[in-house]
């Protein structure tokens, strides 16, 4: 997969995209990700980017001609055309489902906002995916474009290693559901033990008690008016 970051500070990736498991899928060739500078695509001695809001205000909106002539540009770096999605507070909630359909693009290209956000003919004109990562605000896109790259690379075959991790996350699978308590040694920490159906090695039993203990914690964390499905049968675990 390649992912395509356009924004106005490309330095900001530069730690994120070299460590840990995303540092090791680039250097393996599992994805394939591509920065670029709005800036270098602004015109004028200065390279002005923004401008002041018709009507008043506070702040600074990105101007049209530089993000899009930046999009146009980059669409033309590869024979596929990237499925382009505009970081702002105002698009879809962005939720694991949401990661899922991304990691089946083949590319996708990522337009990080900035200031007061974008001049809106930037939206009409390129009609993108509009997502946000939630309902906050932060000082740009470059957040929410890490947020989304590191979600979507973790999905993708021989990122994990094990891909049955991927599987059993919070929110994956049909059932929605956030993932359970787990444990690892030591079995007894300052008076709290590791339940036992955890030591039987009954995985038929451990698989149910995992299910009823991923539905509790769904049923405390998630609001009560999202729809998910707690009946589903949980599978044994394979040893």
């Amino acid at each position: 997969m390649r992912i395509d970051i356009l924004t106005l500070f490309p330095e900001m990736f530069t730690g994120f995209l070299e460590g840990s498991l995303l540092g090791e899928a680039r250097r393996s060739r599992l994805i394939d990700v591509c920065l670029t500078n709005i800036r270098d695509f602004a015109e004028g001695v200065h390279r002005q980017v923004d401008d002041r809001p018709y009507g008043g205000g506070p702040g600074m909106l990105l101007m049209p001609g530089p993000v899009v002539s930046c999009v146009e540009a980059v669409q033309q770096q590869a024979d596929v055309p990237g499925h382009l999605v505009m970081l702002t507070p105002g698009g879809r909630r962005l939720d694991q489902a949401g990661v899922e359909e991304l990691a089946r693009k083949p590319r996708i290209v990522l337009v990080c906002g900035r200031y007061e956000g974008f001049d809106d003919r930037v939206r009409e004109t390129l009609q993108p995916d509009e997502i946000s990562i939630g309902d906050y605000v932060l000082s740009g896109g470059e957040v929410a474009a890490m947020v989304i790259v590191d979600a979507v690379a973790r999905l993708l075959p021989g990122v994990l290693g094990d891909e049955e991790s991927a599987r059993q996350d919070s929110f994956s699978g049909a059932d929605r559901l956030v993932e359970g308590p787990q444990y690892t040694r030591p079995r007894e920490f300052r008076g709290l033990r590791v339940p036992d159906v955890l030591l039987s090695g009954d995985h038929g039993r451990i698989a149910t008690w995992r299910h009823e203990q991923a539905v509790d914690a769904t049923r405390r964390r998630v609001p009560a008016n999202l729809s998910l499905n707690f009946s589903r049968n949980p599978s044994p675990e394979r040893s």
